[in-house]
C-alpha cells in the first residue's frame, strides 16, 4: 500500500511537445512504433528526428524513454546506461523538462541509487522554486522509504506553491487516509476531483470513503509501475494525470 497512492497521481510521464517540421513526422512515427513495441524502429525514427533538429530536448527524452523501456523489459544494463545518458542530454538542454526529470528519478531508484535521485530532485526544486512538481516527486520517494513525515512536508511545500495542484492533493489525501483521518482525506480527494474531474480512481476513493460503494482499496490501487513514455508531438490522450 505504501506505493499505491502514486497510481492515482502518476503512472506514466507527462506529455510534452515534440520536434518540428519533418522531424515532427519522424518523431510521431517513432511514438507509434514505440507504442507497438517496436523499440528498434522507434529509436531509428527518433535518431532521424534528432538529426534534423540537433539538440532538441524532446528528441533526447524520447530516445532515453525508449532505451529505458528496453532496459526494463529485456534486463539490459547497457540500455539503462544509454537511457541515463539521453536523459542527462535532455536536461542539459532543458532543465525544466518535467517528464525527463521524473524519468531520470525513476531510473535512479530502479538502480538502487536513491540518494542520487533525491539529490537530483532537490536540485530541480532549487532551480524551479515556483514549481510544485519536484516536491511531489520528493514526497513519493520519502513515502516509498517509509518517511511519512517527510512525504507530508514535501506535499505541504508543493501545495504552498500551488494550492490547487491535483497530484499533491491526491497524494496528501492518501497519506491522511492511511493515517485514519478519513474526513481530511475526503476533503483533499474531493478538492482534487473538483479541480480535475477526469480522475476515475480518485472518484472511486471519494465514493468509497463516503460509503457509497464497498471498500475495494486493494483491488483499485495495485502497486504502480512507472515506465517511461515517449513524448508525442501532437496531442494524445493522457494515460492518467501526471500534472
Amino acid at each position: 500500500m505504501r506505493r499505491s497512492a502514486w497510481l492515482l497521481v502518476a503512472g506514466c510521464l507527462a506529455v510534452c511537445a515534440g520536434c518540428g517540421g519533418m522531424a515532427r513526422n519522424e518523431n510521431a512515427e517513432g511514438v507509434k512504433l514505440y507504442q507497438q513495441g517496436n523499440y528498434l524502429g522507434a529509436v531509428n525514427q527518433f535518431q532521424q528526428a534528432l538529426a534534423r533538429q540537433p539538440g532538441n530536448a524532446d528528441c533526447f527524452y524520447n530516445l532515453g524513454a525508449t532505451y529505458h523501456q528496453q532496459a526494463k523489459l529485456f534486463s539490459r544494463p547497457t540500455d539503462m546506461a544509454t537511457a541515463e545518458q539521453y536523459y542527462h542530454l535532455c536536461l542539459a538542454r532543458n532543465p525544466n523538462h518535467e517528464a525527463c526529470q521524473r524519468a531520470l528519478a525513476v531510473l535512479l531508484v530502479e538502480e538502487n541509487r536513491q540518494a542520487d535521485a533525491v539529490a537530483q530532485l532537490q536540485s530541480w526544486a532549487r532551480g524551479q522554486p515556483g514549481n510544485p512538481a519536484p516536491h511531489v516527486e520528493l514526497a513519493r520517494l520519502a513515502q516509498e522509504h517509509g518517511d511519512i513525515r517527510e512525504a507530508e512536508n514535501q506535499l505541504i511545500d508543493a501545495l504552498a506553491i500551488d494550492p490547487n495542484n491535483p497530484r499533491a492533493l491526491v497524494a496528501l489525501a492518501h497519506l491522511r487516509e492511511q493515517a485514519g483521518d478519513q474526513s481530511q482525506a475526503l476533503a483533499n480527494y474531493s478538492r482534487a476531483l473538483a479541480i480535475d474531474p477526469a480522475q476515475p480512481m480518485v472518484a472511486s476513493r471519494v465514493a468509497t470513503i463516503q460509503g457509497l460503494v464497498p471498500d475495494q482499496r486493494t483491488a483499485a490501487l495495485p502497486p504502480p509501475t512507472m515506465p517511461p513514455a515517449p513524448a508525442p508531438v501532437m496531442p494524445a490522450p493522457p494515460g492518467f494525470p501526471a500534472r
